[in-house]
């Protein structure tokens, strides 16, 4: 997955700060340890003492300069290692701690990304895709049949095959999904399924709802004040790996919506990023509410799905109140 600069940049300041909170610990340790043995502080001047000149001998030729310097190296390491015992410090206390062993907090090992990294890396997609609470409660784990029946059931079980397959030819297939149908039948559910399973695979998923999208769009196009912060996430709307805009048809509709809509769907088509929309519009309705050329790009480029059925939310909610 490749990060924007300023998601990168935001990670390495963070593993900055570490090194920097290591290095304040160890300096504090030693100052502590000076001050309480001072007989440790000249050990560590003749280390420096011995070592330029063992250096010089070196550099002139004498050939038992090295093995002579490693021995009394190793003879006062002894010394300053008994030093901090017997005054109460553990042997190993000036060597500097790290929040990651593996990279010592630098974020990579042998030039490639460390473990942490990733991490890092997953959990910024978390906080940027903006569903990060609704992922802990709406991901495949959760899913259940037992509020579907008959027609109903049976197009809710193609769509969760259609999810999951999506899902799983993610890297390999562009592919876009349209969920549509009557409210409350788990449309938003399942693109947030996807969603949660693609972020932890390490892809950047960015979640708006149509009126969140389109009210960026505007003031990044509108609003000089906003312009500027709204910028990159602008960027990102049509560099994602997967964009989500939930509820379309919830928005004030008018010609800029239509036209910012056409062009961040095509941006993303000649990309070849994928985008998933929910709406409760039907498709005729679809079609009267934004242009031709914006239908035509989704029944054309979106695998549809039709999701029908009674509101689940009412179905909870009634089951509740009869316990």
């Amino acid at each position: 997955m490749s990060l924007t600069n300023s998601q990168y940049d935001a990670i390495m300041r963070s593993y900055e700060e570490k090194q920097r909170a290591a290095r304040r610990r160890t300096e504090r340790i030693i100052s502590e340890v000076y001050q309480k043995i001072p007989a440790y502080e000249e050990l560590d001047r003749q280390v420096a003492a011995i070592s330029i000149e063992q250096g010089r001998k070196l550099l002139g030729g004498n050939e038992n300069a090295l093995p002579q310097l490693r021995q009394r190296l190793r003879e006062l390491s002894e010394k300053k290692r008994a030093l901090l015992q017997e005054n109460g410090f553990d042997a190993d206390c000036m060597t500097p701690v790290y929040t990651c062993s593996k990279c010592c907090d630098t974020g990579y090992v042998a030039n490639r990304k460390c473990s942490c990294f990733r991490a890092a890396e997953i959990n910024l997609i978390y906080e940027q895709s903006h569903i990060k609470s609704l992922l802990e409660t709406e991901n495949f784990d959760a899913l259940s049949y037992d509020y579907y029946a008959g027609e109903d059931l049976e197009k809710f079980t193609k769509a969760v095959q259609i999810c999951q397959n999506f899902v799983k030819s993610f890297d390999k297939d562009y592919r876009n999904l349209f969920f549509y149908g009557t409210v409350g039948t788990g449309k938003s559910f399942l693109s947030c399924c996807i969603a949660k399973e693609l972020i932890d695979r390490g892809n950047l998923v960015i979640y708006f709802s149509a009126s969140q999208l389109f009210d960026i769009l505007s003031k990044s196009t509108f609003d000089r004040d906003s312009a500027e912060a709204a910028s990159g996430i602008s960027d990102d709307i049509c560099d994602c790996d997967l964009l989500i805009i939930d509820d379309l048809g919830t928005e004030l509709t008018n010609s800029f919506v239509s036209s910012q809509l056409f062009s961040c769907l095509n941006n993303r088509h000649l990309r070849k990023k994928a985008t998933i929309i929910t709406t409760n519009l039907s498709l005729g309705e679809l079609r009267d509410r934004y242009s031709d050329r914006i239908f035509s790009r989704i029944t054309s480029n979106y695998d549809i799905c039709k999701l029908t059925g009674r509101d689940i939310r009412m179905q909870k909610k009634t089951a509740a109140a009869n316990k």
